[in-house]
């Protein structure tokens, strides 16, 4: 049994592994916690994994690992990791299979109380809009001649196939597009099963979720998001599907074959990598970009579903109800960034998996209507907890390269939930507390159980008190769609 590395308390909030405790670490380990989450994470294989991050060449100031950190492939699950641009690696590993998953939410100008009066008819109709579910597909099927135009364009691709609005794009992480994109990187395999899935939820931790506004933080930044208590809102969380997988089992193949050809030996050989300098390195990021962008692409299309199922609803036109994007963040990235180490600035790439940005006021990554207040950071909870919207902090960019936990962290594996939880019991509280559920099938409620994750409020709380991010928002779930 491998040992797990102690940690080492060093204020209220952030824990450190010494350098000492695995063989290699080049630098120290650091997770943002608390004791009420340390209980279910002292003793996991996590912390041994973020250890064995601290190994990898080129590794920037500390291995960081968010409050939501859970055991993942590589990288734990909610890891933060920067490398140098010439003497360090890129990790698929570090960005994870579900390249760009991400979160959306879209505001509407409907009370509660109307949506409430509609509820199972609108979840059902955004079922129906939204295919869900392992392998699922019937969204918005692509020629193969569309697949390189969708790769290099993202989101842009389905707002000019009328698919979107052009008021979407600016409020998206890179306005829904990765420019660094080389379609040509991207393996037939992997198009072949994209083909199919574009405008598809997907299984697992994927939803659609109808959510209540239920408290404001912070005002002054709730106005510019078009937030008020009270009104009726939609989360998205969904990836690159099928496409993302295989663009990750494809390099990590390569990458696994190149170390053995050079007799490299990792501490972990999930953490396979190649310098970020190289032939391979660079291939890999062009890759992960077009898979990036196909994920964008592929929310915006759902976004495209969402209204149309509202619409039918409630009898409008979408602009009636508003449905405007407030924002789109990814979770699962290696993006090249400025950060300051060392006291000077320098370019940095930052892997982010299961974790996502939370860049402060002034950074100009931040969207222009934005700007003044910092970007907004989406945090989902899991159909009965609750979601968050955050805003981010100066201190995120020393102590966390900008960057915040993804959502509440998983406190059982899907077996373990399977094991732990009935779909009976499961729905029928749910459904006390009057939250409308469909779903593809019962496993994917068992397997998604509130209480197979951490406690939301808890990881927020820690997140806002190690100075990453700051309450803006709380939503509470009214209908999901599950896959």
């Amino acid at each position: 049994m491998p040992k797990v590395p102690r940690l080492v308390a060093r204020d209220e909030f952030t824990y450190e592994i010494p350098m000492d405790e695995v063989e290699g670490m080049r630098v120290p380990g650091v997770l943002f916690s608390d004791p009420a989450l340390l209980g279910g994470v002292e003793g996991d294989p996590s912390l041994l994994q973020l250890a064995n991050v601290a190994t990898l060449p080129g590794i920037q100031r500390n291995a960081l690992a968010m409050p939501d950190i859970h055991f993942g492939y590589g990288f734990p699950v909610g890891g933060v990791a920067a490398f140098d641009l010439t003497e360090g690696v890129v990790s698929p590993g570090g960005i994870g299979y579900d390249i760009n998953c991400g979160v959306r939410l879209v505001r509407t100008s409907l009370p509660v109380e109307e949506v409430r009066a509609r509820l199972p008819a609108l979840v059902d109709r955004l079922y129906r809009e939204v295919p869900a579910g392992v392998g699922s597909r019937g969204g918005y099927p692509l020629k193969p001649a569309e697949m390189d135009e969708v790769l290099a364009q993202g989101a842009r691709w389905a707002v000019e196939h009328g698919l979107g609005r052009p008021e979407d794009l600016p409020v998206q992480e890179e306005e829904g597009c990765l420019a660094a994109a080389d379609p040509a990187q991207v393996s037939e395999a992997a198009r072949k099963r994209g083909l199919k899935q574009l405008g598809t939820l997907g299984s697992g931790n994927h939803f659609l979720e109808v959510q209540a506004v239920d408290e404001i933080f912070h005002p002054d930044f709730a106005r510019v998001l078009g937030l008020e208590t009270g009104k009726a809102v939609v989360m998205l969380h969904t990836g690159s599907r099928g496409l993302g997988h295989q663009v990750a089992t494809d390099f990590i193949q390569r990458m696994d074959r190149r170390l053995l050809e050079e007799h490299v030996t990792l501490v972990d050989r999930q953490l396979s990598c190649a310098p970020v300098s190289s032939e391979e390195g660079q291939r890999y990021l062009a890759a992960m970009a077009a898979a990036a962008n196909f994920a964008w692409a592929n929310r915006q299309t759902i976004t495209h579903g969402i209204r149309r199922a509202f619409s039918a609803v409630f009898e409008r036109p979408p602009e009636a109800l508003d449905l405007a994007v407030v924002y789109d963040i990814a979770h699962n990235m290696a993006k090249v960034e400025e950060h300051r180490t060392d006291g000077a600035p320098r370019r940095l790439l930052v892997h982010r998996k299961g974790a996502t940005r939370s860049f402060p006021a002034g950074r100009d990554e931040v969207p222009a209507a934005y700007r003044a207040h910092g970007q907004p950071v989406l945090i989902p909870g899991d159909m009965g907890t609750a979601s968050y919207v955050l805003v981010g902090l100066p201190t995120s960019m020393d102590r966390s390269f900008g960057s915040s936990c993804h959502g509440a962290g998983r406190r059982l594996s899907r077996h373990a939930a399977v094991r732990s939880f009935r779909y009976e019991e499961v729905t029928r509280e749910l459904s006390r507390r009057g939250i409308v559920v469909r779903s593809t099938s019962r496993e994917g409620v068992t397997e998604e159980a509130p209480g197979a994750y951490k406690d939301v409020e808890e990881v927020v709380r820690v997140a806002e008190g190690a100075g990453l991010t700051r309450r803006v928002a709380r939503l509470l779930p009214l209908g999901v769609v599950k896959g």
